[in-house]
């Protein structure tokens, strides 16, 4: 049994995700804005807790909870993203921090409040995208989310080299198309070939495997273009 925490779980692959690893028997902290589509469905060893990781005292308080209770993270998925279609000259600058702020901040900042909790054996897989893969195709409209998940592929690889010696380790997924409503939001009409289901038992099986073959590495997970 695994200590799991998953953050952007009110719908998507998170969604899914948490029930995956309730269904396979793991403990799941499920962090989210908008906790109550999970809470209603009350599944076995999960917590779901109404976190915005981008405020740096409720991130206080889930550290202060697993240190409270579990006392150790063997997996941490940060999958909660923010994602903004909109064309560079007309985002705004607040806007663009915005989705920096949930996308590399948040991300950060949860990562170093659980450090204490982890080992040499835990894993933290962050979720980027293919759109922010150098040399990959780009979509106008995505000057923000991609390249905010850009530097979440180079955060990555920086703390699996701070961290090799005694630490978890640090890989990255960067997604191709999956059928989830933030898909819907930025390719209005687009069909993905891939469930955002068939999508989570992936990234289970890579979160609970990945780390035993991999550390510091970008891996694709797309057999589409975008």
């Amino acid at each position: 049994m695994k200590h799991v925490v998953i953050t952007g779980t009110s719908r998507g692959i998170g969604f899914e995700m948490v029930k995956l690893f309730s269904e396979a028997g793991h403990r799941v902290m499920a962090l989210s804005r908008k906790p109550e589509s999970l809470q209603a469905l009350k599944l076995k060893n999960v917590q779901v807790i109404a976190c915005d990781i981008t405020k740096e005292e409720e991130l206080q308080k889930i550290a202060a909870h697993i240190e409270k209770t579990w006392k150790k993270v063997d997996v941490l998925i940060n999958n909660a993203g923010a994602i903004l279609n909109k064309s560079f000259a007309e985002a705004s600058l607040d806007e663009f921090k915005a989705i920096y702020n949930t996308n590399v901040f948040g991300v950060a900042g949860l990562i170093q409040k659980l450090l204490p909790f982890m080992d040499s054996t835990s894993h933290v897989v962050n979720i980027s995208s293919m759109g922010a893969v150098q040399g990959s195709m780009k979509f106008p409209g995505l000057s923000a989310y991609s390249s905010s998940k850009g530097a979440l592929i180079t955060l990555t690889e920086m703390l699996a080299e701070e961290y090799k010696e005694n630490g978890p380790s640090f890989n990255v997924l960067a997604l191709g198309a999956v059928q989830t409503e933030m898909l819907a939001e930025a390719f209005p009409g687009y069909k993905a070939p891939v469930s955002a289901q068939g999508m989570a038992e992936y990234i289970l099986d890579f979160s609970l495997n990945g780390q035993k073959y991999y550390n510091g590495k970008l891996l694709q997970v797309s057999n589409s273009t975008p």
